[in-house]
């Protein structure tokens, strides 16, 4: 994992602790009127349509850009049209502090995914303003673009393409709905997507003293135990495959079955194939998921009465442990092998995407909790069931840490759930440390 550059450790005199929560608590009326300005102007009926590089991400980089600006901070956008709201430290030769998550949302999801990352940036910055806090570094809250990879089919757009390690030909990919290219949207958006195509970097990980990512939790372990947030312990990596193809014979229902060659049968053995690997690794105690988001026969063609000859898929696969990721996607040939030759049909994956992942900052982690301790906030670890941009950074090198807020009915839906004391609770952590690290 990762390591803290000198001088990580918490300063000697730390902020009074019910001083500290005064002030966060202080920020809850402008908390809570940024969340329903989210939810007012981009409600997707049901839920939140802010879909990525378009009119709806757009609005939430509008709001955050305003509520900064009526704060005084210092507005900057890169190439990937990220959006930056900075408080100037006294010594900006110093590697700054950021803060943030993703403003874009899945199809009729939640509120608060990604966009509470932001709004927590902005609390706690007004809550360390109002103490009178001079932090020597700069303290930047980052509004993340394209983090939701179900627009793409591509991972932390935003993140990987200010960090320069977004590969030039993901600006080639469609928009699932538009058709539209990433690079054409990028540009419609205000972004520079010739200056990503050419590797130009916005954010220097030698310059960036540490990303901090407040999230809601995407499966309901806090409400479970019974803890309003977490510590993260680490973020998945993943490999993908967005769109395979099975293809066999249409066939009268009838057709005896030693004549099919059944392309659904034989999906739903790779299916059940891959469930089995998952069933092997949690019996050993090993953390994964395999999901197939898509699953479907061909709609131009299939039937009630037809056997069907074409079937779709998505695949995910994901784990902490890229060796693990390795093994699996190594035992995908044999098993396909043997349901092509049993079903008499093949398989074409199509393209394959990934994404490194991503480990958690010790030192940070450390401090997180001790913070946490010392304010009397109840915090367990957890590692995250899901992809972040942590994990971008967290690869290129930058010294990165989560917290998660409780959340009961999980995520990538309409009936998302936050408390604002648990997410004011997880504020207050991470201005603790913030203060602690930037004076």
């Amino acid at each position: 994992m990762s390591s803290s550059p000198a001088g990580a450790t918490k300063a000697e005199a730390p902020l009074a602790a019910e001083a500290l929560k005064r002030a966060i608590a202080a920020q809850r009326e402008m908390a809570l009127a940024l969340f329903a300005r989210l939810d007012e102007g981009s409600r997707g009926d049901p839920g939140i349509m802010r879909d990525t590089y378009g009119d709806g991400e757009n609005f939430g980089h509008a709001v955050f850009a305003k509520a900064a600006q009526d704060a005084g901070l210092e507005l900057q956008r890169d190439a990937a049209a990220n959006t930056y709201a900075s408080w100037a430290g006294e010594d900006r030769t110093r590697p700054r502090i950021l803060m943030g998550s993703h403003l874009d949302s899945v199809p009729n999801g939640g509120n608060f995914d990604g966009a509470a990352g932001v709004v927590a940036g902005l609390v706690v910055i007004a809550a360390l303003r109002q103490l009178g806090v001079k932090p020597q570094c700069d303290l930047t809250v980052m509004g993340v673009r394209a983090e939701e990879s179900v627009w793409f089919e591509v991972s932390y757009v935003g993140s990987r393409g200010a960090l320069a390690t977004l590969p030039a030909a993901t600006l080639d990919n469609r928009r699932i709905d538009t058709g539209r290219s990433l690079a054409d949207h990028i540009a419609t958006c205000g972004g520079d997507p010739e200056s990503l195509r050419r590797g130009e970097r916005f954010l220097d990980p030698d310059r960036i003293r540490a990303f901090l990512e407040v999230h809601i939790e995407q499966a309901p372990s806090l409400v479970e135990a019974g803890y309003p947030i977490a510590i993260c312990t680490g973020i998945p990596g993943n490999f993908r495959f967005p769109n395979v193809a099975v293809t066999g014979r249409h066939d009268h229902v009838g057709t005896p079955r030693r004549f099919r060659r059944d392309a659904a049968m034989a999906a739903a053995a790779f299916a059940t194939a891959l469930d089995a690997i998952w069933a092997e690794h949690e019996a050993a105690g090993i953390p994964i998921a395999i999901t197939f988001g898509r699953f479907h026969t061909d709609t131009r063609k299939h039937g009630m009465t037809t056997v069907p000859g074409a079937f779709h898929f998505s695949l995910d696969v994901r784990a902490y442990d890229a060796a693990v990721l390795a093994g699996i996607e190594a035992r995908l040939p044999a098993i396909v092998a043997r349901i092509e030759r049993d079903k008499r049909v093949s398989f074409d994956f199509g393209a394959r995407a990934s994404a490194a992942v991503g480990p958690v900052d010790q030192a940070i982690f450390a401090g997180l909790t001790g913070s946490a301790q010392r304010l009397g906030i109840r915090a367990m670890p957890l590692g995250s069931p899901a992809s972040h941009d942590s994990a971008a950074f967290a690869a290129a090198g930058v010294p990165t840490a989560m917290l998660f807020i409780r959340n009961e009915n999980g995520s990538h839906n309409p009936d998302e759930r936050m408390d604002i004391d648990d997410f004011l609770d997880a504020c207050t952590v991470m201005a603790d440390w913030v203060a602690g690290n930037a004076t």
